[in-house]
């Protein structure tokens, strides 16, 4: 009897299990029209998914390469090739400084340097929008901000060009120190370099390079609009490939008013290793090819050409230096080959990439000769004390450099032409107008310069003072200022 029941119950069950099974596959009976709901709404259509912008490895790669070859020309090269030329005494000052100055013009980019210098403003200066890179890294998506190279469509990741350009502002204000070598304050020295860095390398920097990239010019109804939103030198139409007058003639200017202001030194010693200075210049040697075939932005032939043209022009001006120095004074000298060579680089680095062979030919044998007679002469016939050169080298050959770009920038003289079309294909041309284009660029520089580094040194005189005592300056700033010294 048990079993039976058992047996039932279980058919109950299988029953009852069978039914549910089918009501779910079954579907239920239409409702009738009075009571229907309302069809369901169409799913809309999803978003399309955000797309990463596309970056060349390869353009990415070479950048990276020639930021790191630009620190290299600072530290070491700058601050070994100054601290060669000063007496032994003033070794480590130069090398403090040099350091110092590097690292504290680098956090001053990221802070504000930046957006100054490469953001929308007016044609002087730039905004505080990308105050600490805002906005910089990321986008709205989490992918990194592109910004353009000199080719339409061509992208890099906007904190690549930030920290390239980082590395120029901050040889920049190095530069200068070179003239007022061996008996200024070291708190001057500091506090010069944020004034000067302010209002006169973010400016000339946005002058010069701020405009809106070629993607932005797409068609001739937008071309005016456009060059309106760029810097005052660049809607001028200046050329300046990788810094004649942002980096050169700016430091140069600021080292020659910073040489007259600080006064003569004391004693005028010989360079106590040119050794060293030797080994210096040879490293800017090397990194000046990411300070010239870097501002391409892109591994391409301009590259190739700004590269070839760092090399044979500083080679040249190496050889006009030693010759012309050989000729005139009876001696060939190591200082002297390595001099022609910095002028060199510096002659052919507004024009590396708008100049062919034969422009690079003609800038080195000027550069080397006009900047050794500068050197040699013009300051005994002027009377400033110009330490190492910075006025002698970087401004007489950033001057040179930057007009004859406006001469062999031509493509009947082998140059490559520069934009004519508003940057909508683009295309190439050449008008000898450009010559007084960069003329007008060279003076901007000079006064602009000139001006910021006279008021800065004037209000510093006036308050922390510019000059060691004579005690201290006799003494040597590596032990007076820092407590140490580079040999024992």
């Amino acid at each position: 009897m048990k079993l039976a029941q058992f047996a039932t119950l279980s058919l109950v069950l299988a029953c009852g299990a069978l039914g549910a099974a089918y009501a779910q596959d079954t579907p239920a009976p239409a409702e009738p029209a009075a009571m229907a709901a309302e069809p369901a709404a169409a799913p809309a259509e999803a978003a399309p998914a955000p797309v990463a912008p596309v970056f060349n490895e390869g353009n990415v790669s070479w950048m990276l390469t020639a930021t790191a070859f630009v620190l290299l020309m600072s530290i070491p090269g700058l601050a070994l090739f100054y601290g060669g030329m000063v007496r032994s005494k003033n070794m480590l000052s130069t090398l403090t400084q040099t350091f110092a100055i590097f690292s504290l013009i680098a956090v001053l980019w990221v802070v504000y340097g930046y957006s100054v210098a490469f953001s929308n403003g007016n044609p002087f200066f730039g905004s505080l929008d990308k105050w600490m890179l805002k906005g910089v890294v990321y986008d709205a998506n989490g992918f990194f901000v592109p910004t353009g190279t000199f080719s339409k469509g061509v992208l890099i990741p906007e904190l690549m060009f930030v920290f390239f350009q980082l590395t120029f502002a901050a040889i920049t204000v190095a530069l200068v120190a070179g003239a007022y070598a061996e008996r200024m304050k070291f708190k001057a020295v500091l506090l010069f370099s944020v004034i000067w860095f302010t209002f006169s390398y973010l400016p000339m920097a946005h002058m010069v390079w701020w405009w809106a990239g070629p993607d932005a010019y797409s068609s001739p109804a937008v071309v005016a609009e456009m060059n309106a939103t760029a810097g005052w030198l660049w809607q001028l139409g200046a050329l300046d490939f990788a810094g004649g007058t942002v980096v050169h003639i700016n430091a140069g200017v600021a080292g020659l008013v910073a040489a007259i202001f600080v006064g003569k030194r004391k004693t005028i010693g010989p360079p106590h290793s040119l050794t060293l200075s030797m080994v210096g210049a040879s490293l800017l040697w090397f990194g000046w090819f990411g300070f010239n075939a870097g501002s391409n932005l892109e591994a391409n032939g301009y590259a190739v050409l700004a590269f070839g043209n760092t090399l044979f022009a500083t080679a040249v001006a190496a050889l006009a230096w030693f010759f012309a120095e050989w000729l005139i004074k009876g001696k060939p000298s190591l200082l002297g080959i390595i001099s022609g060579a910095i002028a060199g680089l510096v002659g052919i680095t507004p024009a590396c990439g708008f100049v062919g062979i034969q422009g690079a030919l003609v800038i080195g044998l000027v550069c080397g000769v006009a900047c050794f007679l500068g050197c040699a002469y013009l300051k005994k016939l002027l009377g400033y004390d110009d330490a190492l050169d910075a006025f002698g080298v970087h401004a007489i050959g950033g001057i040179i450099g930057a007009i004859l770009t406006g001469v062999y920038v031509n493509p009947a003289l082998g140059g490559a032409g520069y934009v004519t079309d508003g940057w909508l294909v683009p295309a190439f041309g050449y008008d000898s107008a450009q010559i007084m284009v960069q003329v007008k660029a060279v003076l901007v520089a000079i006064v602009w310069s000139g001006t910021v580094a006279a008021i800065t040194l004037a209000l510093l005189k006036f308050t922390v003072g510019l000059r060691v005592t004579e005690e201290q300056e006799s003494e040597g700033l590596d032990v007076a200022e820092h407590g140490e010294k580079a040999y024992n």
